[in-house]
C-alpha cells in the first residue's frame, strides 16, 4: 500500500441545499478517497478525506469547486493525521 495523507476542509459559500455533500461523496468515490462529509451549525461544509497524494490532490481541487448549483467562496484545507477511514460517508 502506498502513503496515504489526509486533510480537513471547511468550505464555505452557498454549500448547503445545492447538494454538495452527494457531490463530494460522489467525486471521493471516483478517486479513491475516504473520509467524510458534513453540514456545520454556521452554514459551512467540513470535509475530512484521506488517500493517495495524486487522489487527494485531484478531490481538494473538486472541492474547491463544488457542485454547479453551488458557490464556493472559501475551502481552508489543513493537513491532518490519517484516521484509517474505510470509505466516504455523509454525516
Amino acid at each position: 500500500m502506498g502513503e496515504i495523507v489526509s486533510f480537513q476542509a471547511i468550505v464555505r459559500g452557498r454549500v448547503q441545499g445545492v447538494g454538495f455533500r452527494h457531490f463530494a461523496r460522489q467525486r471521493a468515490q471516483a478517486h479513491g478517497v475516504s473520509g467524510f462529509v458534513r453540514n456545520l451549525p454556521d452554514g459551512a461544509v467540513e470535509v475530512h478525506a484521506e488517500g493517495a497524494p495524486e487522489a487527494l490532490s485531484a478531490f481538494e481541487s473538486d472541492v474547491r469547486l463544488g457542485p454547479s448549483f453551488g458557490r464556493v467562496d472559501e475551502a481552508v484545507v489543513t493537513a491532518i493525521r490519517a484516521r484509517g477511514f474505510r470509505a466516504f460517508e455523509i454525516r
